[in-house]
């Protein structure tokens, strides 16, 4: 075990940033421990290691006695063969290395070494790292599957979980890959670095890093609203009336954000102009939507967004993205209210018209649709046009004009309810009972 000891902690001095000192200390402390539970040796026991021989034995402090010696007790005559001075009571170190210490410490001591070595490196990667908590890290993929990606940061190693994964991002062993530092992890057993590549600060840190002037503090970042892998939205604010704060995020050609979606694995980043007036920033919030109106109850930190036909699909987005990643960013929900023009208006109406004409002549929708072009919107409307007027529609066939004509003929000869009768006095009700 000896030489397989050196080489061992060699290794995790060299690989692990982990000095032998402290290995050695975890080592002698898991060694006694093993030793105590199978051999019941004196009480007041250590266990030192031989760094230049790898080397490992037991030493006892023992009082020194004339004879009956117990567990904490040894021979004065023993002593005398080493140390002809010693006299009872001395108290020395002995050692009390067992004949089989070599087996318990190699099958005992091997997983307590391993765990508290294990702590020894959190404790280091605890010092390298608690300052970097917030911050990006770059490191190298270990091994991607399904459950998450182990990466090599250093000489530590950090996880990124499914759900702190991005969407449809493939990442290969040997890949370099950032992420946001979100935790450093004492506890458990594995990689102590938790990473995220979904969380809005990931997309914050980037833009510090890929912006000056928000690094600076000249354009500040205001908030994000963020849907991992397909999209996000991040308003912006100047300090400084002469920086325009969307064209220092853009940069020169759109390099910056780019540059920022490409480490996203495409990302969309739409970059906002914030406002103090809510309902300028919900406008520029919805671009490319053009907004007819925007209603805001205060009370309920409502919305109501007023736009026609044409831009309803741009204001909800693609699966209402567009809208839901407003709500995130303003914090009020979003009531989208489409409105129809005149024209739009209007062509429905004929249509609904066209259809209750259809439906109740028994005639085509073709046939309707002629009818109300030409002005004629229901069955009685109908019933004053002549033989001639309907002849001129050249849309109508013979079976339509006689479906027509019995159509009308039958609303003729129904019973006409009565026009509602004013209230007869109430000497004429009592008489009616009678």
């Amino acid at each position: 075990m000896n030489s397989e000891l050196l080489a061992m902690l060699d290794y995790i001095e060299q690989e692990r940033g982990i000095s032998k000192e402290q290995v050695v200390k975890a080592l002698e402390q898991a060694i006694l421990s093993a030793y105590r539970k199978s051999a019941r040796p004196a009480s007041d026991l250590n266990v030192k290691v031989n760094l230049r021989t790898g080397e490992l034995k037991a030493w006892a402090r023992l009082k020194v006695v004339e004879e009956f010696p117990s567990e904490d007790e040894i021979l004065l005559s023993e002593v005398q063969k080493r140390d002809p001075g010693a006299k009872i009571g001395d108290i020395v170190e002995w050692e009390v290395t067992a004949r089989d210490f070599g087996r318990i410490a190699a099958q005992t001591a091997r997983q307590t070494i391993a765990q508290m070595l294990r702590k020894a490196q959190k404790d280091v990667i605890q010092d390298e790292f608690k300052d970097k908590i917030g911050e990006i890290v770059t490191g190298t993929v270990h091994h991607a599957d399904g459950l998450g990606i182990v990466v090599d940061v250093k000489k530590s190693e950090g996880i990124i979980a499914g759900r702190d994964r991005v969407p449809g991002e493939q990442f290969s062993a040997g890949d370099r890959i950032s992420a946001l530092l979100v935790k450093v992890d004492m506890e458990g057993s594995g990689p102590s670095l938790i990473l995220s590549r979904t969380s809005n600060n990931f997309v914050r840190r980037l833009f510090e890093r890929e912006v000056s002037e928000i690094h600076d503090g000249v354009v500040e970042i205001v908030g994000i609203a963020r849907a991992p892998g397909s999209r996000s939205k991040v308003a912006v604010k100047s300090n400084d009336p002469r920086v325009d704060p969307v064209g220092a995020c853009v940069g020169m050609r759109g390099l910056r954000v780019r540059n920022i979606t490409n480490e996203l694995g495409g990302e969309r980043i739409d970059v906002i102009p914030y406002s103090s007036d809510l309902k300028t920033f919900i406008a520029n919030a919805m671009h490319p939507a053009k907004l007819l109106d925007i209603e805001l109850d205060s009370a309920t930190k409502t919305v109501k967004i007023y736009v026609d036909q044409e831009n309803s699909r741009l204001a909800f987005g693609r699966k209402a993205q567009n809208v839901r990643l407003t709500q995130r960013l303003i914090q009020w929900d979003i009531n989208i209210i489409i409105q129809e023009s005149e024209e739009e208006e209007f062509v429905r109406k004929k249509q609904e018209a066209a259809e209750g004409l259809a439906a109740l002549a028994g005639i085509s929708a073709e046939a309707a649709g002629a009818l109300v072009e030409h002005g004629y919107l229901t069955l009685e409307g109908l019933g004053n046009a002549s033989e001639d007027d309907l002849a001129s529609i050249a849309e109508l066939t013979d079976d339509d004009r006689a479906s027509i004509a019995r159509a009308v003929a039958g609303v003729k000869a129904a019973p006409q309810e009565p026009a509602p009768a004013e209230e007869p006095a109430p000497a004429e009700e009592e008489g009616g009972q009678q």
